[in-house]
């Protein structure tokens, strides 16, 4: 299936840094700062709206790989800012690079790897991997 996502389609999103996105909050350090998981999720989040409008209805992507340089703080109650730009697609593949901004100062940089998935189908594996990890409690039981 032909997806048609265009290389350096790029797109820009704003977020709030809020105490919940500390490091401090979610465990990751010992500090009230922008912590890495929570601007990881926001590259995720900033790419997966930027190619959900290429996608054909009950498709969606997931996030597969991160590859990301944490190199400065942000502090809590500024904004950044986060762009993503899409480097290469290979069939279900879409690679993006990836920055974030704090006024003029970067933040974040790397690469995140999504792969395009028929939602219906994608739960579904779900579905039978809980079954088997169900099956498979309930053999270490008896």
């Amino acid at each position: 299936m032909d997806y048609s996502i265009p290389v350096n389609t790029e797109c820009v999103k704003e977020f709030n840094v809020k105490p919940e996105h500390s490091a401090l909050n979610v465990g990751s350090g010992t500090v009230n700062v922008l912590s890495t998981p929570t601007a990881i999720a926001f590259v995720e989040n900033t790419a997966l709206e930027c190619v959900e409008k290429f996608l054909p209805e009950n498709y969606t992507t997931v996030g597969v790989e991160v590859n990301i340089k944490h190199l400065n703080p942000a502090p809590i109650g500024s904004k950044v800012k986060v762009k993503v730009r899409v480097i290469s697609v290979n069939d279900r593949r879409i690679v993006f690079k990836a920055e974030v901004r704090w006024n003029n100062i970067l933040i974040l940089e790397g690469t995140h790897v999504r792969y395009i998935v028929n939602r219906e189908r994608f739960l579904e594996k779900i579905r039978k991997l809980e079954n088997t990890k169900e099956k498979q409690s309930s053999n270490d039981v008896s």
